[in-house]
Order: C-alpha cells, then structure tokens, then sequence
C-alpha cells in the first residue's frame, strides 16, 4: 500500500532531518555529512549554515575542523565549491566524474583541451602537488611547463577553475588553507588521514542517493540530478542509479505528487506533524539547494526571482514550516526581513525570536525590522 502524506508532513520531517526542528546537537562535520555537503563559495554563509544547526557552536569552527582533516574543501555539486567530509565525500564527487564533462565534444571545443590532455593535466597535478600545498599561481608555474600544457596557463588561473573541477572530482586534489588572501591546493589524501578515495560510481550511487534521500526526502530523482550536477550526468544513467537502490526505496504520495523515500523512514514520516517553526537561514543554504530553486513546494514559483538573483546568488530565506515565506539580509546591526506580502501576517514574536538567536551565533545584538514585498 503506498504511504499518502501532506507536503507540510514531508517538509517538516525534511526541516527535522537537516536539524532545523528541532536545532541539532550534532558536530561541524557530522552537519555537514547530514546535509550531503555545504555550498561554501561565500565562506560566512557556509559557517552559517552549520552553525544555526547546532544548538551550540563557536566562530572559526568550520576552519578548525578544515585544518584538522575532518572537513575538506573542494569544487563538488553543481560544479560549486563545497564543504564534505573526508569519509563520505569521495562518493558525491565519484558521480560527478562519471559524467565525464570534459569529454564532451562542446566542452573540448570551448575550452580547447581534449581528453589526452586532461589526463596529461591531472597526472601533472598529481605530482606537482605531492608532499606540498601550492597556491594557484605555483600549481600553474609548476605544470605549464610540460609539454602540451603550456596553452592552458590562463584557464588555469582563472578563478572559475573549469579545468581543475574534473580532477577534483577525479580525487586528484582539493583547497587548502589560505595564504593570505591567496587560495591554496593540496591532495585530498594529504589534506586528511580519514580520505576515504573515490570509489566507481556504480559502488558510490546507492550510498549518495540513500543519503541524499535521509536529508531531502520524500524528493524525485529529477530533485537529485538538480542537486548534483543537473546536466553533467544523464537521465538514464541516473535511471539505473536509482533502480539499483532496489527495494530500499519506497514510491509514496504526497499531496498526490508521486516522489521517492527510504523505505525504512516511511513509519517516521506518516507520524510527522506539521510544523510551525521559524528559521533564518543564510545564502546559498542546503535547505533550498537540496531541491532546487525550481521546486515550488519549498521556493514558490512566483517568488523564485527573490530567491534566486543574478550571477547564481541564492538569497537568505526566512522559513515557516518548511516553506519559504521571505528574504532577509544584515543592514550593520538590524536584521531586515522582507516578508512574502501572500503568506500573510508576518510572526513577529517567532521572528524577533530567532533573530535574538541569530543575535547570539553571531556574538552581537541585532535589531528586527519586518516589512512586507
């Protein structure tokens, strides 16, 4: 018999899973394990995004844990910089090798570097960074020098590093701490004792979609392949991925909309209550990215341009019950929340609430101002 649920049932056992409600009292990386990574381009949002999950955290945490090898930093879903752990990310960015991007003929013709050369790249790579931690300029100077590679210095410093992603996901290297305000790399297996490698894709999928599943579930593999790569990895071959979950995977209803979920949470989810808590969360956060911007149920398609900006910049959202009911950003010390006009009166007790919680994370009072948009 198939499980029938609600979406407020469904996104309140997601905002329990991700430690939203109730506030978690799980360690830095065993957040962001939970949360299958945390998008780190912008390096405050990503301390942010841990820390309002934690019923106790301390500033410089997410670089200590980086610095400790219980964290590493690294280009991963999305083609996006990401915080995972050294024992669970190898299988994330397993799929995204699999796609094979780089050996695509629209991609050799953009970028000029065919598959030989890649390898050529990595291998060089591999070896200029053994033993050692090189800042973007020392990786280039140290590999342009093989032949064949030279014309590849200036896509090599541009900050978008298209051609280091691929060896990224291939294990071949990941950042290392800043020098100054320069980037630095390293090896993966270097960078952390607990690196657990990059197993075959076909080993990996099950481990990634059943996690993925536990955080943003009940959720469709459409929901996934936006999450992970969206064109870099192929339907059908996300297809099979899923069909060899097998009989761990349980085909539910919710609000009639057919989506996926680990069998074994189908007794948790049907005893889930709706929820009605508050939370501020910070740009770029994995309770949007998880699913996707696209996905009305959590971001209302008459809202997504608020959401989603210009340049890929995903807004802090202000959640109520799992749904996104508005924006908010810091003006110096007050807390501005621009409210969905639609989802009505704005809670200002439970707003005020939780910027006095934010208040507290961030070791300075802050005002509340709510207006309406």
């Amino acid at each position: 018999m198939t499980l029938k649920v609600s979406w407020e049932q469904a996104l309140a056992w997601r905002m329990h899973r991700q430690l939203l409600d109730p506030i978690g009292h799980l360690s830095v990386p065993e957040v962001v394990r939970r949360l299958c990574g945390v998008q780190a381009q912008v390096a405050s949002s990503a301390e942010l995004a841990v820390r309002v999950r934690r019923q106790s955290s301390l500033p410089g945490e997410i670089n200590r844990a980086l610095s400790e090898g219980r964290l590493l930093k690294t280009w991963a879903m999305r083609g996006t910089l990401h915080l995972l752990t050294p024992e669970a990310g190898g299988a994330f960015l397993s799929l995204l090798a699999a796609g094979r991007s780089w050996e695509r003929p629209s991609w050799v013709r953009w970028f000029g570097v065919g598959p030989k050369e890649m390898e050529v790249l990595r291998a060089a790579v591999h070896q200029a960074l053994d033993g050692t931690v090189l800042t973007r300029e020392e990786l280039v100077a140290a590999v342009t020098t093989r032949p064949g590679l030279g014309h590849v210095s200036d896509q090599l410093r541009s900050g978008w590093g298209t051609l280091l992603k691929p060896l990224a996901w291939q294990g071949d290297l990941c950042f290392g701490p800043m020098r100054g305000s320069r980037v630095t790399f390293m090896r993966p297996d270097q960078a952390s004792t607990r690196w657990a490698g990059v197993p075959d894709p076909d080993e990996a999928a099950p481990t990634v979609i059943a996690a993925y599943l536990s955080a943003f579930g009940p959720a469709t593999i459409e929901n996934f392949r936006s999450f992970m790569a969206r064109g870099r990895i192929s339907a059908r071959q996300l297809r099979a991925w899923f069909a060899a979950v097998g009989d761990r995977l349980a085909e539910i209803a919710v609000d009639g909309d057919p989506a996926l979920l680990l069998a074994e949470d189908q007794d948790e989810l049907a005893a889930t209550k709706a929820s009605a808590g508050v939370r501020l969360l910070p740009g770029f956060d994995q309770y949007v990215m998880g699913p996707g911007t696209e996905d009305g149920h959590v971001v209302p398609a008459a809202r997504r341009s608020a959401v989603s900006r210009q340049s890929g910049w995903i807004a802090p959202v202000v959640v109520l019950g799992g749904v996104v009911h508005g924006t908010w950003e810091l003006d110096g010390d007050i807390a501005r929340i621009a409210w969905f006009r639609e989802q009505g009166t704005p809670p200002r007790d439970a707003l005020e609430e939780e910027v006095a919680r934010l208040s507290t994370i961030l070791d300075r009072p802050l005002g509340t101002k709510v207006g309406t948009i």
